[in-house]
């Protein structure tokens, strides 16, 4: 999997740490002519930013951050207007902003407040989010590629959505973060069918544990966790965030012109498995 570069323009969600931080460096590293970090704390954003800056190859790319709360539309909205007024376009949207399980329960004695919660941030976040960044997608003029062969078109734009690997699977206690995990492989697939003839694609990233807060949270919570992982990861290690981002910058890049709709697992092979304990 080789990813070609990115010359466009990106706009990242949950951009201030772990995997939304390591795929504004991936877009840097590869050429972007800018980046629009996006974060509910204004501070890490601007904080990213700033070491974004470091890893920027192209010495004219625009690298700033805004604030954004991808459960509210006006928010959602205010942050596509002010990547179109800064960049003219948005070639690359990545839905990297999301919650995990507070605490852990099973159905019965899930809390609805924390059912609520999550489903807003993580399934209708991700909803208005597309919603709004493929509108503008819709008004851009397609982009094109050197081939080896012939050009390539670009499209439009693309979208990569976070999901999990429990987008395809469920763990015990998680009620809440399955259903809206699932819920943004639901989303991706019917936005790849609805923009495919516009030229916008749309796929998913579904990591399993990535090194970082939500993970070390887990961890804290389940004194089985450590041999979890050795038990059921292949590799027997969780994942680096910036592995994940690579992922991520590979479907967006012109290497990816034929995958929409699809669902990438990233699990080192944690899925060929049925044991937790």
């Amino acid at each position: 999997m080789t990813s070609k570069p990115t010359s466009g323009y990106a706009v990242i969600t949950g951009a201030g740490g772990g995997i939304g931080k390591n795929t504004c460096f991936s877009f840097a590293e590869s050429g972007a002519s800018g980046i629009l970090l996006a974060d509910l704390s204004l501070s890490s954003a601007q904080t990213a930013a700033q070491e974004c800056k470091s890893y920027a190859s192209n010495p004219a790319c625009r690298i700033f951050s805004i604030h954004v709360d991808v459960t509210d539309e006006q928010s959602v909205q205010k942050m596509v207007d002010t990547a179109i007024k800064e960049f003219g376009r948005i070639d690359y949207y990545v839905h990297s902003a999301g919650i995990g399980t507070s605490t852990p329960s099973p159905l019965d004695t899930l809390p609805l407040s924390e059912f609520d919660h999550i489903l807003n941030t993580n399934m209708r976040g991700t909803l208005l989010c597309n919603r709004a960044i493929a509108s503008a997608m819709l008004l851009q003029e397609p982009r094109s590629h050197p081939g080896r062969y012939t050009s390539r078109s670009l499209g439009r734009g693309c979208i990569v959505n976070l999901g999990s690997a429990n987008s395809v699977v469920a763990f015990p206690g998680k009620t809440a973060y399955t259903t809206a995990k699932h819920a943004v492989v639901g989303i991706t697939k019917s936005g790849a069918v609805d923009y495919a003839p516009h030229g916008i694609r749309i796929n998913a990233i579904c990591p399993t544990w990535v090194a970082g807060p939500m993970n070390a949270h887990e961890a804290a919570l389940n004194p089985h966790f450590d041999h979890m992982v050795q038990a059921v990861v292949l590799l027997k290690r969780v994942a680096e965030p910036d592995e994940v981002a690579d992922a991520i910058h590979f479907l967006c890049s012109p290497a990816a012109t034929y995958i929409t709709g699809a669902t990438l697992i990233i699990d080192a092979g944690s899925g060929l498995t049925v044991r937790l304990f």
